[in-house]
């Protein structure tokens, strides 16, 4: 019997890219293991960033109303097992090493990609854990991606940007025609943008789906009960709710307000009173979202890692008065350096530049995104280091009631938290 980091070592070795969107193997395996699906109902979540989020508020808000809830997403920060969860607690290494044994069993000669094994195993562990409800998140696009293998009760898509380009398409409207194809005829699609591509719209149109727009169905609205805040119903309706507790990005209110319409859409078939629906978004949390990884001085820890991420860390930025920042960045080949420092140049008093070619493959040495960084911000003051531990003793060696802000990429994230010892809880 492998262990489970042995079992990992193989996915990686199992398919010649680490990327090979489509349903035809991936789907030909399910089928073999007998088309399991995940729960009885399954709420699917995709888009650019914000999914995550959104599934954790999910899952709070539907614990918090008694029912049995699995989780899966990707990509973890510090441990696999974070991937899949049942009623909030990450599944054992015995229940996975079991998953994949079966998975192993069952794709005969079929080459599977580490993202689609590690997919196939999650369907087979919810499947088996007599659940009321899981909520998935996509790992990449929608139409392509082995999640979409599931017919959702209900789809939000959270967000359309740039990102993934090479994969999805250059632009929003080619990128919202990959992600939009999660939404099913006659469900719910929920998409939480207010100016969703035009791609979105057309495709819920085609295939018949219940849009549930933010703008138009829903949004967020202004509670008198500052700093409450308020899901704003269709007839002006206001559903008063307290601020997240570990998910402090502004950002995070239409997050939460995304994941409180899919749950109205669904109506009776998975009952959610308003308390419990306040008592999950009070407590909902995933890791590396603005987490708060060490003291003297603040260090917050985010996975943003494209320009739409980093907008949004500029508006949180922002909020937190005159402080000083300082960056530590590091980011993976394939990411829009210069889209990712333009919100954020004004407010990062300095930039400590890590490389990640010890934490990924696809990972640059610290030079190369200096270099994009001095272009993008050409007043900057930027300093380069071989990895990030060596990166966030720098930042973090000063007294000066500086906020040290790590970001840039999943990899960025755990390799900080390792060097501090902070956990993914």
């Amino acid at each position: 019997m492998r262990s489970l980091d042995a079992w990992l070592e193989r996915l990686l070795a199992l398919h010649p890219t680490a990327i090979d969107l489509g349903l035809e193997r991936v789907g030909a395996v399910w089928r073999e293991l007998g088309a399991p699906r995940p729960a009885p109902i399954v709420i699917t979540v995709g888009g650019t960033n914000g999914k995550g989020s959104t599934v954790a508020f999910l899952d709070a808000m539907l614990r918090a109303a008694g029912h049995r809830v699995g989780r899966y997403t990707s990509p973890h920060v510090l441990r696999y097992n974070e991937r899949v969860a049942i009623d909030g607690v990450p599944v054992d290494d015995a229940t996975l090493i079991a998953a994949f044994e079966r998975v192993e069993a069952a794709r005969g000669g079929t080459s599977l990609t580490y993202f689609e094994f590690g997919t196939l195993a999650a369907f087979t562990v919810l499947a088996e854990a007599g659940l009321d409800v899981a909520v998935l998140e996509v790992g990449m696009g929608g139409r392509l991606d082995a999640v979409n293998l599931i017919d959702a009760d209900a789809a939000i898509l959270t967000t359309v940007d740039l990102d993934h380009q090479a994969f999805l398409g250059p632009d929003r409207d080619a990128i919202g025609r990959e992600k939009a194809p999660i939404f099913r005829t006659g469900r719910p699609a929920i998409i939480g943008e207010l100016d969703p591509p035009a791609s979105v719209l057309e495709y819920a149109s085609a295939i018949g789906a219940r849009s549930v727009r933010r703008g138009i169905d829903f949004d967020v609205g202004v509670s008198e009960a500052r700093p409450a805040w308020a899901f704003l119903e269709p007839d002006g309706e206001l559903i008063e709710l307290p601020m997240p507790e570990r998910l402090p990005a502004p950002v995070q209110l239409i997050n939460a307000a995304s994941a409180i319409a899919a749950l109205r859409a669904l109506g009776d078939r998975l009952a959610v009173s308003e308390e419990a629906m306040a008592e999950g978004v009070r407590h909902a949390g995933v890791p590396g979202r603005l987490q708060r990884i060490g003291e003297r001085p603040e260090t917050v820890a985010d996975v943003g890692h494209n320009p739409q991420a980093a907008r949004a860390l500029a508006v949180w930025l922002a909020q937190q008065g005159a402080r000083r920042c300082e960056a530590v960045f590091a980011v993976l080949a394939d990411k829009d350096v210069a889209g990712i420092v333009a919100p954020l140049a004004g407010l990062v008093g300095r930039w400590h530049v890590a490389g990640l070619t010890d934490e990924s493959p696809r990972g640059v040495d610290a030079g190369v995104t200096a270099d994009r960084v001095r272009a993008a911000s050409p007043a900057a003051e930027v300093l380069e280091y071989a990895d990030v531990a060596t990166a966030l003793a720098a930042a973090r060696d000063r007294d000066d009631g500086a906020l040290v802000l790590v970001f840039g990429s999943f990899h960025t994230v755990a390799a900080a938290m390792r060097a501090l010892g902070a956990s993914a809880g």
